[in-house]
């Protein structure tokens, strides 16, 4: 098993940044694909970003590509999510997730076993 905790959500003007970090306990992230999703009120959960364990490429929805980026340090087993140039659409809930099988990166949420609970983002106009 793996528990995940998302923390660094908040209150943050446009233009601003801020770096979400997911903290994974249980078992190692080096073979397990890690992706950052977000959901906001009243629309389904969505794809933002994932790194792939077996060659460290990354994939980004469109929306936020040249804006954030996703990291991870198999040190500290935690992921990051560095979000630059903040707009009040990028307001939502941002759960980070585990997966385990498959080598590449997915956009999909059922290709994820372990998620987090969320941390909740806003950008204020």
């Amino acid at each position: 098993q793996v528990q995940l905790v998302e923390s660094g959500g908040g209150l943050v003007q446009a233009g601003g940044s801020l770096r979400l970090s997911c903290a994974a306990s249980g078992r190692t992230l080096s073979r397990s694909t890690m992706g950052w999703f977000r959901q906001a009120p009243e629309r389904e959960r969505e794809f933002v970003a994932a790194i792939s364990w077996s060659d460290d490429s990354s994939d980004y929805t469109d929306s936020v590509q040249g804006r954030f980026a996703i990291s991870r340090d198999l040190a500290k087993n935690t992921v990051y999510l560095q979000m630059n140039s903040l707009k009040p659409e990028d307001t939502a809930v941002y759960y980070c997730a585990a997966g385990e099988a498959f080598t590449t990166t997915s956009r999909s949420p059922r290709s994820y076993n372990y998620w987090g609970q969320g941390t909740q983002v806003a950008v204020s106009s």
